[in-house]
């Protein structure tokens, strides 16, 4: 058997909705489902939350003023629709290679090629943002402040890649710990938040209130362009909320837990996304957050709690190892994907006794030692240097989830599968829109200059290697497909 999609009895934990037999790839077979409703939960919570919040929400209140919590909104539900759309697709079928399974099946090893692609230069460059970030927050501590930021970077590396490569329950463990930090610290914010603007506490000399608004130029101080261009930054906050369609390949019964914790997924960008964003608004004026510190300790700070910056330190570590963790999983299982299809390197379709596809996760991490490389040599430049690419890759991976959607629609309008009960609403129009929002992104990044254009130039690039890269796989990828036939 091999990975290009074939006809097979049905799977058990999806039933065949259509006359015609549902596709397998073999890149599914071997995975252990160690995977526990409480693991996918988290992982939907640690997908939805990340640095951008509490980290990268400093600078963009500074810039854009209260009128962020509407780029939160507006980019929360579009991520919504992509993870609910990836969702109908898990519960037609559930696949570890998910989108790159899905691409294959309804866009030809082209398509899976792409997405799969697209998918590595996300997590492989954000893998370096990640140990970076890490490394960047340990120097917050004395203790680690003397240390070079590479080994910082290395050690970080190491630990995630330890659990990861040991089994699928490890990392099911760290990042259902890792998203119990990050829940916890902001549940924690938002009940210190509604305290202070209840009883019109002293914050720093502002008393929490709509005036802290209405007298600093109310939800658009500089204007709604600003706004506008922070959404093309704003939505890579979203950038893991497809990684529990990813591991829904490796739970027992996905068809009743996927659908709870997708749904979950909407209320939660409303809960901690936008509330957080009104709350920092209410409690002080605008102008007092910046991009140098988390808006969280800013508050903390001038409530004058000691150890606040600290605590608010760990979190951001955390989210940082959090997003590194799921970039090593979720590869590892696209990559063995795309490799039983002939479409990437042979040694990463390996998998260990453990049932981790351990051979794609060792590419990943492989480019986080190019990271540590890079914080060696420049340290001051490794972030900025890699991040923008990794938003190409997110944007393409969410495109093509959103093409795989609407030629799944198409499918089951002609008759020739059936649609779950769990459904995309509105389709196909919801896929039409989101494309259309996904590109308007990429325009946004272009129109903001700087580094954002000068990505947004770098796509034929992109394109190119692309191409050649399938000039140069395409001969084993037709070898892999005839010995099927």
């Amino acid at each position: 058997m091999t990975d290009r999609a074939i006809a097979a009895e049905p799977l058990s934990a999806a039933p065949a909705h259509t006359a015609a037999s549902p596709h397998v790839d073999a890149g599914d077979a071997g995975y252990r489902k160690d995977l526990k409703s409480r693991h996918i939960n988290m992982i939907a919570i640690g997908g939805a939350i990340g640095t951008g919040l509490f980290l990268g929400a400093g600078g963009r209140m500074a810039s854009a003023g209260p009128s962020l919590f509407i780029a939160y909104a507006v980019c929360g539900v579009f991520a919504f629709f992509v993870v609910r759309a990836l969702g109908e697709l898990v519960l037609y079928r559930p696949s570890s290679g998910a989108f790159v399974s899905y691409a294959r099946e309804f866009m030809g090893e082209k398509g899976a090629y792409t997405a799969g692609w697209l998918y590595f230069l996300n997590w492989s460059t954000t893998a370096v943002a990640d140990i970076t970030a890490a490394a960047t927050y340990a120097h917050f501590w004395s203790m680690f402040s003397d240390v070079p930021q590479w080994i910082l970077a290395l050690i970080a590396l190491a630990v995630v890649l330890a659990a990861n490569l040991i089994s699928v329950k490890y990392f099911g463990e760290m990042e259902f710990w890792f998203a119990i930090i990050k829940v916890a610290a902001l549940v924690a914010f938002m009940l210190v938040g509604i305290f202070l603007v209840v009883t019109s506490h002293d914050v720093g000399g502002s008393t929490p209130g709509l005036a802290n608004i209405t007298d600093n130029g109310g939800i658009f101080p500089n204007g709604m362009m600003p706004m506008l261009l922070l959404i093309q930054g704003v939505v890579f906050a979203y950038a893991s909320v497809e990684l529990c369609g990813v591991a829904a390949g490796e739970t027992e019964n996905p068809e009743k837990i996927m659908p709870k914790a997708i749904n979950s997924i909407m209320w939660r960008v409303g809960l901690f996304y936008v509330g957080s964003v009104v709350l920092l608004a209410l409690i002080l004026p605008y102008t007092a957050y910046s991009g140098d510190q988390s808006p969280f300790v800013t508050v903390f700070d001038k409530l004058g709690v000691p150890g606040a910056a600290g605590v608010m330190n760990l979190v951001v570590l955390t989210a940082a190892l959090s997003s590194l963790n799921s970039g090593l999983y979720s590869t590892g299982r696209i990559l063995r994907s795309m490799s039983l299809a002939g479409s990437a390197p042979k040694f990463t379709g390996v998998m260990n006794k453990g049932g981790v596809p351990y051979g794609g996760i060792l590419l990943t991490a492989g480019f986080g030692v190019v990271g540590v490389v890079l914080n060696a040599r420049m340290p001051e430049d490794a972030f900025e240097l890699v991040l923008n690419f990794a938003s190409i890759g997110i944007i393409g991976t969410w495109a093509m989830i959103m093409v795989c959607s609407l030629l799944f629609v198409r499918r089951a309008e002609q008759g020739v599968l059936t649609r779950p009960a769990y459904r995309l609403p509105w389709a196909p129009y919801t896929q039409i829109v989101t494309l259309v929002f996904l590109g308007s992104v990429l325009v946004l990044m272009w129109m903001d200059g700087g580094i954002g254009r000068t990505t947004v130039n770098c796509l034929p690039l992109i394109g190119a290697a692309l191409v050649g890269g399938w000039f140069l796989v395409r001969r084993r990828v037709r070898e892999t497909s005839g010995k099927q036939g």
